[in-house]
């Protein structure tokens, strides 16, 4: 076993970081890493918006977009790599969807012949992974992606129409509720696509069918109420750069580059630009970050008051929404993953909330208790609505299940499971004064944790829905869907139970050469492949093994995971982060307090784990 006095070394250094990155007391908001993706749809919103008010004849709005595009090209092409291609961060392999749109940012942006040799080498790229027909490989059955891709690469004149497909954005104008039996072919989150991309395409390429000319006609501007409404505050729809921008694009170049949705739009993408000329996939991950590192801390036996923690609760009960979603029409009581007006609330954050509150109560004041729970109790109603008749839980809307994102998923779902237990140790009741019954909540967990053990691979893995490994063939991410299923088994006390076993197994059997999980493949000075571990797969993986290793060959694996990761915090390498952010439609990003939150939490279990031994070994406390 590692020596435990390096072991808590490394641990007060991670926390020590953790806590200096705190923007104020018991709030975080981290920082999203910079993706060309999102830089090249803002280019081409930008160019769009530009050349249709010149052509219009409006208002000199634009002339500022100038600098920004010239900043936002440098950017993209200091990031090409060497196959010609780009990928989503500076960190991630090339791939076809980021390349087709940086490409038509380029063009759109006036710098195609400044960028000769970089878009002949892209080209070369594009070729060799199948162009279109490619692009349509990687996204299946889901128009989500592949269409705006496609409108935004025709906006640019380097497709034609034809290859565009039609996007029903009449179907906007039905009410929310009805949504999830269309058969719609986007998912839950996307309907402003649907809207804007849709008219683009009609405008661009009208129906041969006269029905359907008409019936879209008429629909173009009750589709485009439906639009405004839904487009938040700030202007940027889910707080997500690549929605907003293929938005903007959509209705700026089909005419309304003067509409209100497209002037909010552009505010958005002016003010969410970064000073190094890129813009991040999302604005921030504010809420989430925040409950993850109370969550790390908590699970480490920290005293949340003391470390100032308690100071962030009006924070993160100000951000549970309290009425009607605009967007997908979700009930109040949930959150989403950031403080600012795009947020979606989910199941993800919800359960992520609702932990970090359970941890919160135990150093609260009696009167902050009572505002705990009656947020607590409302987060628990909202989050049982959610749950699908499979037992498991969507991450929007409850009911959509034709494509992969809005179906239930296994981390959602052992998370959901987390929260909910967490809740029912107060007494089984919700805490004092809650009149929320514990029954329905018994049944929820129970039909979790059957979705869970239906959806186990057969060799043992958990495959989850939001985060992913590049250099996997399927680009899938089982280290982190096992690990954060074994803590739900963990949590309900089943780590006996056979799912369990097998998962432990799994984890053990795929630890790497150098003592950690995950990460990328590399091929050593010997010619050989190899692998390189990543701070937050082996970090996940330790803090799951840490309460579940119970046998001379999990204890291994334990041992060389925790190794490796407290040689990574004596090296600083503990901030290294890898893209293992999996966002909507196979979009890849990175965050910063990532490894730095799960190395917190796993070594804080560590510790625990150490000090439980030690305890049932009869050594005193004051000898440890």
């Amino acid at each position: 076993m590692i020596d435990v006095d390096r072991l808590r070394r490394a641990y007060e250094t991670a926390r020590r970081d953790l806590l200096a990155e705190q923007v104020e007391a018991g709030r975080w908001v981290g920082e999203l890493s910079g993706s060309a993706l999102s830089t090249a749809t803002a280019i081409s919103a930008l160019s769009i918006v530009a050349r249709e008010s010149a052509e219009s004849n409006l208002p000199d709005r634009p002339a500022s977009f100038e600098p920004l595009i010239a900043r936002a090209v440098d950017w993209l092409g200091a990031g090409q790599n060497g196959d010609g291609g780009w990928g989503d961060t500076d960190k991630s392999h090339s791939n076809v969807a980021t390349t087709m749109l940086v490409r038509a940012a380029l063009h759109l942006a006036g710098a195609a012949e400044r960028h000769a040799d970089r878009l002949c080498a892209a080209e070369r790229y594009l070729d060799a992974q199948g162009g279109i027909p490619g692009l349509r490989r990687r996204y299946g059955r889901d128009k989500t992606f592949a269409v705006p891709i496609l409108t935004n690469c025709a906006l640019a004149g380097l497709v034609d129409w034809r290859e565009v497909a039609p996007l029903p954005f009449e179907l906007a104008c039905l009410p929310q509720g009805l949504y999830r039996f269309l058969r719609l072919p986007v998912v839950s989150y996307a309907i402003p696509a649907l809207v804007a991309i849709g008219q683009a395409r009609y405008v661009h390429r009208r129906p041969l069918n006269p029905g359907a000319r008409l019936v879209r006609r008429l629909a173009v501007r009750k589709s485009l109420d439906v639009l405004e409404r839904m487009q938040p505050d700030s202007g940027g729809f889910l707080e997500a750069t690549p929605l907003t921008s293929f938005v903007v694009m959509s209705l700026a170049g089909s005419g309304r580059v003067d509409h209100p949705v497209v002037r909010r739009g552009i505010d958005f993408l002016v003010a969410s630009v970064r000073d190094d000329g890129s813009w991040p996939i999302d604005t921030n991950l504010a809420t989430w970050v925040t409950t993850l590192a109370i969550n790390a801390l908590a699970a480490s036996g920290e005293d949340l008051a003391e470390i100032g923690c308690l100071e962030g609760l009006d924070g993160l009960l100000s951000c549970q929404h309290r009425r009607r979603h605009p967007f997908t029409g979700a009930d109040p009581g949930g959150w989403g993953w950031t403080d600012l007006s795009g947020a979606v609330p989910d199941a993800d954050d919800t359960p992520g909330a609702l932990l970090a509150l359970a941890a919160l109560r135990k150093h609260a004041s009696p009167d902050r208790v009572g505002e705990i729970d009656v947020a607590a109790d409302r987060a628990l109603v909202w989050l049982l609505d959610l749950q699908n008749s499979d037992g498991g839980w969507p991450t929007f809307c409850r009911g959509w299940g034709k494509l992969p994102f809005d179906r239930s998923s296994v981390d959602l779902t052992a998370h959901a499971i987390r929260a909910i237990r967490a809740w029912r140790e107060w007494n089984d009741a919700l805490g004092s004064g809650s009149d929320f019954s514990p029954r329905p909540l018994r049944r929820a967990l129970r039909r979790g944790l059957a979705f869970l053990g239906r959806h186990q691979r057969s060799n043992g893995s958990w495959v989850p829905l939001w985060f992913g490994n590049q250099d996997h063939p399927e680009e899938e991410n089982p280290v982190y869907g096992t690990a954060r299923v074994l803590l739900a088994y963990r949590d309900l006390g089943g780590l006996h139970e056979q799912p369990a076993r097998k998962a432990v197994e799994w984890l053990v059997a795929h630890r790497n050469a150098d003592g950690g999980w995950g990460g990328s493949r590399v091929v050593g000075r010997d010619g050989k492949p190899g692998q390189v571990s990543s701070i937050e797969e082996t970090a996940v993986a330790v803090e799951a093994l840490a309460s579940a290793a119970d046998g001379r060959g999990a204890q291994a694996a334990l041992d060389a995971g925790l190794r490796w990761l407290v040689e990574a915090v004596e090296s600083g390498d503990h901030r290294r982060a890898s893209p293992i952010g999996f966002y909507f439609a196979k979009l890849w990003y990175y965050e910063k307090l990532y490894p730095l939150i799960f190395t917190v939490s796993a070594l804080g279990r560590a510790l625990g784990r150490v000090g439980s031994l030690e305890t049932r070994r009869g050594i005193p406390e004051n000898a440890r």
